[in-house]
């Protein structure tokens, strides 16, 4: 039986810690608004990153500097969005555009986020296999206490072979992932609840006398999210997450797959989880205007990084993209592999309305232009939406 540092040295025991350090401060359902009441939630995808959602060198003011992923996150918070998702990459695609290489760390990125903001929830998006849990739970309730219980975790297990042999190690096969990526959660939700010390003692984990002051600030834990589409991706959504985000090509598929996610929760783990979609938004005056405008984005479209992005998710590496990989490449250069929608004002409201009715609860998106095409979305859609009882 190995000899602990505590036993070694003689160290007197911690005592039990007062409730400032053991007690959530809030429940999460009056601090983050992930959890708020807005019938289709709102939120951006991919600002920590160059060229965000597109592929492609089509004009646009979108710049990876502090300065302007903090205005960008400052007029969605002022619009009322509900959450800024970022991606998490370690190495760009290469291609021309070496798409998305040029990124924030998504912590420390949450981190800033959290203090530039007042009310939006807040992701940092990790891969697990590159994060400790004890690392991640301390990152994690960190972020949550600076923002005053606007957190949320999106968990990757990993998809890109190249990334993770810059860790030094290879990639898990598919399923083995989602079982890594249980015992992970697990060990980081009793970093996040436990009271005392405990012990952990599983396939990938061995530790002991763990713990971890303060706890987050919402409870009883911060929000989870995950992308898996693929049958272990759902499964690991169902038992854990709050949000499960899809990549899904029409609305039938969309409704089948929001109602067979929420019923696996239900049936098999009793519990309830919300569905969400992703994908580029292009709003202009008129339908024309819009689809010239998504249409330059494929004509000006890196088809060098593109093709990486796909010739990684047709290996194998990734489940939750099979569908635009064989049928909707021009969808990884507009708008990551998401569901597009292209039109005007009216037009996209609509679009909304049928992804809800279909069953998604939110979107978080891309544009072209994060900013500039910002404060034109608050002008022209957000009123409609709240026409339209998506939003109030």
């Amino acid at each position: 039986m190995t000899v602990t540092a505590n036993e070694r040295l003689g160290l007197a025991p911690t005592d039990p810690r007062p409730a400032s350090e053991t007690t959530p401060a809030a429940d999460r359902t009056e601090t983050n608004p992930l959890f708020g009441d807005q019938k289709m939630k709102l939120g951006l995808f991919g600002t920590n990153c160059s060229y965000g959602l597109i592929m492609s060198h089509a004009p646009s003011t979108y710049e990876i500097t502090w300065a302007h992923t903090k205005e960008i996150a400052q007029r969605a918070d002022r619009l009322g969005f509900d959450v800024l998702v970022p991606v998490a990459r370690w190495k760009g695609f290469g291609g021309s555009t070496n798409f998305n290489g040029n990124c924030f760390e998504t912590y420390t990125w949450a981190a800033g986020i959290a203090e530039a903001t007042e009310r939006i929830a807040v992701a940092a998006t990790s891969h697990l296999p590159t994060m400790h849990p004890i690392v991640a739970a301390k990152q994690a309730t960190t972020v949550d206490r600076i923002s005053g219980g606007r957190f949320a975790l999106n968990m990757v297990m990993g998809w890109v072979p190249p990334e993770m042999e810059m860790f030094g190690s290879e990639q898990r096969e598919h399923d083995e992932r989602y079982a890594y990526g249980q015992e992970w959660l697990d060990f980081v939700t009793k970093l996040w609840t436990e009271e005392g010390t405990f012990a952990i003692h599983s396939r990938y984990f061995d530790a002991e006398l763990l713990e971890a002051y303060p706890k987050p600030h919402q409870g009883p834990r911060p929000a989870l999210l995950n992308a898996g589409n693929s049958p272990s991706g759902i499964e690991f959504s169902a038992r854990n997450v709050d949000f499960n985000f899809a990549s899904l090509d029409t609305l039938e598929n969309i409704k089948a797959y929001t109602d067979k996610v929420k019923s696996k929760a239900r049936d098999d783990y009793q519990r309830d989880i919300h569905v969400m979609t992703y994908g580029l938004v292009v709003c202009r005056d008129t339908e024309e205007e819009a689809k010239r405008a998504f249409q330059q984005v494929v004509d000006l479209g890196d088809w060098g990084a593109a093709g990486n992005v796909i010739k990684i998710a047709g290996s194998g590496a990734s489940q939750s993209f099979d569908h635009a990989v064989k049928e909707m490449q021009e969808r990884f250069i507009a708008g990551w592999g998401g569901y597009p929608i292209v039109g005007t004002p009216e037009q996209v409201t609509e679009e909304l309305g049928k992804l809800n009715d279909a069953g998604m609860e939110g979107m978080i998106f891309g544009l072209i232009d994060y900013n500039e095409e910002l404060k034109y979305f608050g002008e022209r859609v957000m009123p409609l939406l709240e026409e339209a009882g998506l939003r109030h």
